[in-house]
């Protein structure tokens, strides 16, 4: 007989629910928490949050998220948390991208996009506001590094600082 020990096989395997829902859920809320990971988290969940087209953000962040292996429930939060500020973000991305274009200012109201896009077609919709879309994209891509920067380099060392006063 063998005298290694070997693994204890009288403990039970993890049952369906805790393979499939528990572990799965836990490894999500524990995903990148450590300071600099944090710091990470809300820097570019704050960027994507403030993504310039209505209804798309969610889904970027969760993107993102996966792909960084960043921490979902603070992505989401945040995007939730920074979502007044998302729609006053877009006029003024709007606005910098056509300064970047060198492009007149399309001159309509909030009232007007929603009427057009209740009211007509994609099509007639997209060539009345396709442009202030590309505008307010073009935007978002030139300032979002510089927005990560501006908050990833302060958030490290005050999430340091947290994780110190944490610990026992």
């Amino acid at each position: 007989m063998n005298s290694a020990v070997t693994a204890d096989s009288s403990a039970p395997a993890p049952g369906f629910w805790r393979r499939r829902l528990v572990n799965p859920l836990l490894a999500q809320l524990t995903q990148g928490v450590t300071p600099d990971r944090l710091a990470a988290t809300l820097a570019v969940g704050t960027a994507c949050s403030l993504f310039p087209f209505l209804g798309l953000t969610s889904l970027l962040n969760l993107v993102v998220g996966v792909r960084l292996r960043m921490n979902q429930p603070i992505l989401q939060t945040l995007n939730q948390l920074l979502g007044p500020v998302h729609l006053l973000m877009i006029l003024v991305y709007v606005r910098f991208g056509e300064w970047l274009w060198r492009s007149e200012g399309a001159h309509f109201t909030v009232g007007e996009v929603v009427r057009t896009f209740r009211d007509e077609t994609l099509l007639v919709f997209l060539e009345r506001f396709g442009w202030a879309g590309i505008h307010a994209l073009t935007a978002w891509l030139v300032t979002t590094p510089v927005l990560i920067a501006l908050l990833y380099f302060p958030l490290r060392p005050v999430m340091h600082r947290l994780a110190r006063l944490r610990r026992p």
